[in-house]
């Protein structure tokens, strides 16, 4: 986990995975925060064991997650975002039954099962566990790629593929990148049904309502992640998991909605 001030997301991440049934160890990479994280992370209330690793300024996100990860020595790695919220207490365990079934290299809770040529994904192709209406079917659904809003992957493939890809910037890419480099080892990808709820981009967007210039800056570096990732990875895109039969039944769906 990577934070940067969200205090009351943090602690409330923190506090909902209490209840986690599986065991795990948690890393959390601090990038700079000054709003009472740290102060937070030193006394650390909660009933896990805690690493916590500080930089003095708000720098690479990507860069901080890298740096998280590769300080842990479990056979798997979940990467979270500190604004979720875990509801069902065998969420983790879930995640490691997916990377158990044959050929799984990636599981998550968010995810779509078609990317366009052009990186984009497919609205309609989204499938979550997102609450109050997960769409998810159990136990798990395969899909293109895996958002990193919550993702496990086993330390072994996050090493082969050379960790996140640190040119990326702020978050963006970083899901689809690695989706598509665990796709080209021929492993799936695949979204599992764990209800929780994320608030969603409380630290990205940050200052956008009083200024304008940093949302359309925002928007600027998606694009340009975006290209990176569709030129990267052109000999796969475009990438749909679906067969015949869903298809059919997603575009009958589109066309009376």
């Amino acid at each position: 986990m990577a934070v940067f001030n969200g205090l009351a997301h943090t602690r409330a991440c923190l506090e909902s995975l209490r209840t986690t049934t599986e065991p795990f160890r948690l890393v959390v990479a601090d990038n700079g925060s000054s709003d009472g994280t740290r102060e937070l992370l030193d006394r650390f209330p909660y009933p896990y064991p805690l690493t916590a690793v500080r930089s003095e300024s708000n720098g690479n996100v990507i860069a901080a997650l890298n740096r998280a990860w590769r300080l842990t020595d479990t056979e798997f790695v979940c990467l979270i975002h500190n604004d979720t919220e875990m509801v069902e207490p065998a969420w983790l365990s879930r995640l490691l039954a997916a990377l158990a079934e044959p050929g799984a290299g990636l599981a998550g809770l968010y995810g779509a099962k078609r990317l366009r040529a052009s990186g984009r994904l497919v609205g309609r192709t989204i499938v979550h566990s997102l609450l109050p209406r997960p769409t998810v079917k159990a136990p798990w659904e395969d899909v293109a790629f895996v958002d990193a809003v919550c993702l496990g992957i086993s330390r072994r493939l996050l090493e082969s593929v050379g960790g996140l890809d640190e040119d990326y910037g702020f978050y963006h890419g970083i899901d689809r990148d690695l989706s598509l480099a665990v796709a080209d080892r021929d492993r799936r990808r695949l979204v599992v049904h764990a209800p929780f709820w994320h608030h969603g981009g409380k630290t990205r967007a940050r200052g956008f309502a009083e200024d304008p210039g940093l949302e359309r800056a925002d928007l600027a570096r998606r694009d340009t992640a975006l290209a990176r990732f569709a030129e990267k990875y052109r000999h796969r895109l475009p990438l749909d998991v679906r067969g015949p039969r869903e298809r059919v039944r997603d575009w009958v769906r589109t066309r009376l909605a």
